[in-house]
């Protein structure tokens, strides 16, 4: 940050404040989790007053359906808008995480939150229905007999590695992959046999 980004006070000017205070909250709901972080330690961090974030966010609940929103407003455009992978490849790529990525900022945050009428958890659920349907009109490209089951199977396989990866502590893509390969040809082979 350059002089000419500080006001009279020697804090941030308002401009990018926005995007300071999501930045921030990323880091710290990731870091510290939602419930943990304040709105006075993510202001300090984002540097911006109090004002300023209520300003940009009527709240907490406001903010945190933002961040969530930010992670992946297209639901994994990067998996399954690829055109050079065959649908199969596109499923299985869905499970191609990198182990040190933190659990899913979807279960983390609805989790936490134990409401499901808080405005991020309803999010959260929009974005998980989401995935099953990408992964179901894949499933129903490559075949598969039933692919709105298969889209729900493979859902819940992804889900369930992150939530293991996380408590053990070890990467379970790699057999989520495994199992999502069979249960993927099983389904295209009684597709075919319809």
């Amino acid at each position: 940050m350059t002089e000419l980004d500080k006001g009279p006070t020697g804090r941030r000017r308002g401009r990018g404040a926005r995007e300071r205070i999501l930045r921030a909250s990323q880091q710290l709901f990731r870091e510290q989790g939602i419930g943990g972080t304040g709105m006075d330690q993510l202001c300090a961090e984002a540097g911006v007053s109090k004002r300023t974030a209520y300003q940009h966010f009527a709240g907490k609940d406001e903010l945190v359906a933002e961040y969530l929103r930010r992670f992946d407003p297209s639901v994994l455009s990067g998996v399954f808008d690829r055109a050079d992978l065959t649908p199969r490849e596109r499923i299985l790529a869905a499970f191609d995480v990198a182990p040190t990525t933190p659990l899913c900022p979807y279960i983390a945050t609805a989790v936490e939150l134990h409401d499901p009428e808080h405005p991020a958890s309803q999010y959260a659920r929009d974005y998980k229905r989401a995935v099953a349907v990408r992964l179901a009109d894949a499933a129903r490209e490559a075949g598969a007999a039933d692919p709105q089951q298969l889209g729900e199977q493979l859902a819940l396989l992804i889900d369930g590695a992150a939530a293991r990866t996380r408590v053990i502590n070890a990467d379970a893509f790699p057999t989520a992959a495994a199992v999502a390969a069979v249960l993927l040809d099983n389904a295209i082979t009684a597709g075919d046999a319809r």
